[in-house]
């Protein structure tokens, strides 16, 4: 962004948008916990198995007060909580689940942004009603259908009511009025910024930011030299100013599987043969859901017994076994002969007509 134009920017009053971000709590573990009503109060988690293979999807409050969280390693997982119970992953109920709670959307609004299964923005600037009302009916409409909850973000744009949704979990909801943003933002973390990852946040560190206050005495040009680009958007955020709109048009990037083995495969051909049953699944999937689609390229994601993992790729108009035997074996000779504890196959696909829909990321 143009130093000027993001000077201008942060001038700039920010428009009058009502901007609503739904997030359901620990959602696939909350439906495994509904399903098996047993397991209520217990520590669950979803992904992963009892033998420590895998790593988990997510998990419930019960097990995070362990210290179990997200893409954790099963078997570190047990080792911290050695009574969590470990639940396999059933994506086509999650799928159901989470159209059952965009049609309760739907009924609220057409502008509709979803991120994933279990999270959304929504744009209610055009209903009289204010927007924590909404929220709040919202809330009540998804856990009245489904027995779930659901937490929600207010504010006048994307990026902070993505950050207010999680200041009240679970259950909660939270609003950051246009008049408080100035003082809400001041000692807000720099780490809650979308798009500030560790790098930028050991970068900000060394100049002494650790809060958007901090960031704020910074001069636009002197981000700008420090941290390239992405200082003039830095600039905007730490102010609270987010210019995004709700897009309801997503369009998908990729397709792909994968999966965690109990023994870890120690030879090429065992890869090969596991490998098999993934593409399957793959083009079944790509001709069923996206046969309007056009693919890119083929894709193969391998990581080693020692969780470090490579990802190898090549262009491929159709779906092919025997790319993926080639992108295999690149991957596998990367490896030096280690052994394998997870094989992935995914597409990548051409974009649509228009080059401005943005692009959702998938797991490769």
């Amino acid at each position: 962004m143009n130093p000027n134009a993001a000077r201008m920017q942060a001038e700039a009053p920010a428009p009058l948008r009502k901007i609503i971000h739904i997030d359901m709590d620990c959602f696939y573990a909350a439906i495994e916990v509904r399903e098996h009503p047993e397991l209520h109060g217990r520590p669950v988690a979803v992904g992963g198995n009892p033998e420590g293979r895998g790593v988990l999807t997510t998990c419930n409050y019960e097990a995070r007060k362990f210290g179990c969280h997200s893409a954790m390693p099963a078997f570190q997982a047990l080792q911290r909580c050695p009574d969590l119970v470990l639940l396999p992953v059933r994506f086509d109920l999650y799928r159901k689940v989470s159209r059952q709670i965009r049609d309760i959307f739907a009924e609220f609004t057409d502008q509709i942004e979803p991120l994933s299964l279990d999270e959304a923005f929504l744009d209610v600037s055009h209903l009289n009603s204010s927007a924590a009302s909404i929220a709040e009916e919202i809330r009540f409409r998804i856990r009245q259908s489904t027995q779930l909850t659901a937490s929600a973000g207010i504010a006048n744009n994307k990026m902070l009511a993505k950050i207010a949704s999680d200041w009240n979990k679970p259950d909660g909801q939270f609003e950051i009025r246009r008049d408080e943003v100035d003082a809400f933002m001041r000692d807000l973390p720099v780490r809650k910024l979308w798009g500030v990852g560790g790098k930028t946040a050991e970068k900000l560190a060394a100049m002494g930011v650790e809060t958007c206050g901090q960031l704020q005495r910074f001069e636009l040009a002197d981000l700008a030299r420090r941290l390239k680009g992405f200082g003039a958007e830095l600039y905007q955020r730490c102010r609270g100013h987010d210019e995004r709109i709700v897009n309801p048009i997503r369009e998908r990037k990729s397709v792909s599987n994968e999966t965690t083995f109990r023994e870890d495969l120690t030879s090429f051909e065992a890869c090969l043969e596991n490998l098999r049953p993934l593409f399957d699944e793959l083009g079944d999937d790509v001709r069923s859901k996206h046969a309007d689609r056009q693919l890119h390229k083929a894709v193969v994601k391998v990581k080693f017994s020692d969780f470090t993992q490579t990802t190898a790729e090549k262009l491929a108009g159709e779906l092919d076994f025997t790319n993926y035997e080639m992108l295999l074996a690149e991957a596998w000779q990367r490896g030096g002969g280690k052994s394998v504890r997870l094989l992935g196959a995914g597409v990548r696909f051409k974009p649509l007509a228009s080059p401005e829909l943005p692009q959702q990321l998938e797991m490769f």
